[in-house]
């Protein structure tokens, strides 16, 4: 007998499927010091797409769970059994059980939306803002330069996609640390890291342990245009010296979005010493393979119980048979 027909009677017993939802909402725990040593033990590239995908991943195994025991709670009220059209009954736990739970799970997921909604405004005004101010100067090639003493540099993207820096940036560099840092926000551009960053920042607002996985995307990133930019001009140690006086010459947090990467962005300290460290000749991915078996085994867990779940309401309105 295979496996599959003895796991669905257990599927269907109510308090087995609250007690499985749980699975996708504490999984996430694991994954801020898997992101650490990913980080640190993975090639930046796979490294960002790793924890981005996990990320997603671990999100939406959060929402489908958190979502699945709303509606369950929800379709206990008479009124929204009635607007669900159930003429049964809905096969769940005690109500002093699944009620709480539910309005729990309606509360977790309105915060979430309401801080992702607030995130998402304040990242369009700052993008709105930083193309509005490129676009209004000339432009040689990609590169837009922004008379201003705040040293600043960032990639931003879009049509046409734009380096921008300012002249109190450029001022603080020299003619080869230019041009790493040139090659720096060009690798963000070439490497659509502002999808990964739009990413992470969902994903942040989905659970509290992904924030800091937002935060190690986000060197993934960085970690990843340093590489490309130390390739470009042939000097590790070149690179690694303008990212270290561009961060020291950024004293001030930059006006524009979070998802406009810039050359000063995450932990300078971290970047230099990669940057001057030998490169591993074997990188140690099946960090990245636990985190990302986590990560399924949360989205099939949520998804599993909600198709259940489900099904019990097909149950309840009549429409199928136990």
């Amino acid at each position: 007998m295979t496996p599959a027909p003895l796991l669905i009677p257990l599927l269907q017993v109510p308090l087995l499927q609250v007690l499985l939802l749980l699975v996708p909402l504490l999984l996430p725990f694991a994954a801020p010091p898997l992101a650490r040593r990913i980080l640190d033990r993975c090639p930046p590239v796979a490294a960002l797409w790793s924890l981005t995908a996990s990320a997603l991943l671990l999100a939406g195994g959060t929402v489908a769970a958190l979502g699945t025991l709303a509606l369950t709670g929800l379709l206990k009220i008479p009124a929204f059994a009635a607007l669900g059209e159930l003429t049964h009954p809905l096969r769940t736990p005690s109500a002093r059980l699944i009620l709480p739970l539910a309005a729990l799970a309606a509360g977790l997921l309105t915060l979430g939306a309401l801080t992702l909604g607030r995130s998402v405004l304040r990242q369009v005004t700052g993008f709105r803002a930083a193309r509005s101010e490129a676009d209004r100067r000339p432009a040689a090639g990609d590169l837009c330069v922004v008379d201003s003493p705040h040293p600043d540099a960032y990639a931003l993207p879009g049509r046409p996609q734009r380096i921008v820096v300012t002249t109190g940036m450029l001022r603080s560099l020299d003619a080869a640390e230019r041009e790493a840092l040139f090659a720096h926000e060009r690798a963000h551009n070439a490497g659509r890291h502002h999808y990964f960053l739009a990413a992470a920042e969902l994903t942040a607002h989905c659970h509290p342990a992904l924030r800091p996985v937002r935060a190690a995307i986000r060197l993934a990133a960085e970690r990843a245009a340093d590489e490309v930019a130390a390739r470009t001009v042939g000097d590790r140690r070149l690179t690694a010296r303008a990212i270290a006086r561009a961060a020291l010459a950024s004293t001030a947090p930059p006006p524009h979005s979070s998802v406009t990467p810039g050359v000063a962005t995450g932990p300078v300290p971290h970047r230099v010493t990669a940057l001057l460290s030998p490169v591993p000749l074997r990188p140690r991915t099946w960090i990245a393979a636990l985190l990302t078996t986590c990560a399924l085994l949360s989205s099939a867990t949520a998804a599993t119980v909600a198709l259940q779940v489900h099904e019990n309401i097909e149950i309840a309105q009549g429409e199928t048979t136990d």
